[in-house]
């Protein structure tokens, strides 16, 4: 998957193509309309296929102290783009410049001029340009101006109504990791490099590959069963604590999975943890025994969930 920066030339051999343009945040379901529509487009046309994303999200940069919501980073992201054959993302540095633009602007100076695009898909909610003036039906009558063919996807719905990141981010903060994992088509996942901890886990016999949770957005505080997916391509099942460990000061908010019948030295290494089911709050132990006790209730609890 090629990466490329919006202040980056773009490709001789990617102008011309179909772009999927949106935020695509989770690459949920309603996500993968759009960029399915994008791809089939551009292999009905013999046009590569760009996924082209915005970093930071615009609500970040209008919201800068707004709680942490980001639900992929970019790196995940350009992967999911490229297991539904785009053939590049084009990251969009969304920043003051980039806000302030006529929707005639961006479209002319951006899709037009700086990309070549041929085609551009968004869903019917999409907006764009300064405060948020162009519209999708506005885009498709800037387009045909200039010979850009505009399509728009209607939102999927599920059961309980649109299928939105707003509904995933809610699930993960109520703990509810099986309606996130059908929005998504498949569990959440936190991606980080493991860094040094305090070792309590080695200690108490639970060694745990410690995540900074960064800009991700805090699914509900407590234990879970999760899915590791380590550099080197293994996948390995386990048990990990999300929150701030309060039997322990100080607190120090992290995302921990301690992975079944494995020993190696992971630090340093980009892994990335899926949360498949919610198995309980964090809670204060008066002892380290009771602590062991729970832990090996969790684990036990855990291993059970992802046999099945």
């Amino acid at each position: 998957m090629t990466i490329i920066a919006n202040d980056a030339p773009l490709p001789e051999a990617l102008r011309g193509g179909v772009i999927a343009l949106g935020n695509f945040d989770g690459f949920h379901l309603g996500h993968q309309a759009v960029v399915g529509r994008a791809v089939a487009r551009a292999r009905e046309q013999g046009r590569p296929a760009i996924v082209a994303t915005f970093d930071p999200h615009p609500a970040r940069h209008f919201r800068p102290d707004a709680p942490h919501f980001r639900l992929t980073t970019i790196a995940q992201r350009a992967r999911l783009f490229a297991q539904a054959g785009a053939d590049a993302t084009l990251v969009l540095g969304f920043d003051g410049a980039l806000a302030g633009l006529s929707p005639e602007q961006f479209v002319h100076d951006q899709l037009v001029g700086r990309f070549g695009a041929a085609g551009v898909v968004t869903g019917e909610d999409f907006t764009f340009g300064r405060a948020r003036a162009g519209t999708a039906a506005l885009l498709a009558a800037l387009g045909a101006e200039r010979g850009l063919a505009a399509d728009t996807v209607a939102p999927v719905a599920s059961a309980e109504g649109v299928v939105s990141s707003s509904r995933i981010r809610q699930a993960l903060r109520d703990g509810d990791c099986a309606t996130a994992a059908r929005l998504l088509s498949r569990p959440f996942a936190i991606q980080g490099a493991v860094v040094h901890g305090d070792k309590r886990g080695r200690e108490l016999g639970y060694p745990t590959a410690n995540l900074e949770l960064g800009d991700y957005v805090r699914p509900r505080y407590g234990i879970y069963a999760v899915r590791g997916h380590l550099a080197d391509g293994r996948v390995v099942g386990g048990v990990a604590n999300l929150g701030i460990r309060p039997s322990f000061d100080p607190p120090k908010e992290l995302l921990e999975p301690y992975f079944f019948d494995f020993s190696g030295d992971l630090y340093g290494q980009v892994i990335e943890v899926a949360l498949i089911a919610f198995l309980r709050g964090e809670a204060r132990f008066d002892s380290m025994d009771a602590l062991i006790r729970q832990m090996g209730c969790d684990s036990a609890a855990a291993q059970a969930i992802l046999a099945g």
